[in-house]
């Protein structure tokens, strides 16, 4: 019976990495002064009867460090599309060129950019907390097996390796957390 019992740990690691993709998706959506098509990643536009990102709705290219243009195929789209840039709280003012929008990137002031570490410092925290979840998924996958007869030996080993995962993935926010604030901060 106990030999039956095994903890997936390549499992546990598949969904903490999940947790630290989405924490560079959300990374890659701030904006740090310098233009990037991702920036727009999280606006979402109401066309035709749905939410739809934005990138589905046109081309969106980066031609200088501090523009970002967005060529709209459907014309009806456009003010929809404005509409949701100005909305979406990325302090950015679009200007229209027929079907083009262009999104001058103005420079970070000394306060926008200590707000922006912050909202940086409130994703790496929801990425810790998933990561833990994992952890205590693990943890409890680990006291199962206990009940159905885990050799201690193979407990403590399941935990031990658990724990030793976390902690890498905990490091691995910490460090992505400090590089991102660092380049919000950078002038």
């Amino acid at each position: 019976m106990a030999e039956d019992i095994d903890i997936d740990t390549d499992d546990l690691e598949r969904r903490m990495k999940g947790a630290m993709d989405s924490l560079r998706g959300e990374f890659a959506s701030l904006r740090t002064g310098r233009a990037a098509a991702s920036m727009l990643d999280p606006v979402q536009v109401d066309a035709y009867g749905q939410m739809t990102p934005i990138n589905q709705l046109g081309t969106v290219n980066v031609p200088e460090s501090r523009m970002v243009t967005i060529n709209i195929w459907d014309k009806a789209m456009v003010g929809k599309v404005e509409k949701a840039i100005r909305e979406s709280g990325l302090g950015i003012n679009p200007q229209l060129n027929g079907t083009i929008i262009m999104l001058p990137i103005p420079e970070l002031n000394e306060e926008r950019r200590r707000e922006l570490t912050k909202v940086a410092a409130q994703y790496a925290e929801s990425a810790r907390v998933s990561i833990r979840n994992v952890r205590r998924d693990g943890m409890d996958q680990v006291k199962k097996g206990k009940s159905n007869g885990m050799p201690e030996d193979d407990q403590k080993l399941y935990e031990t390796e658990i724990q030793s995962l976390t902690d890498r993935m905990i490091a691995a926010v910490d460090e992505a957390l400090t590089a991102k604030q660092a380049e919000i901060m950078q002038v």
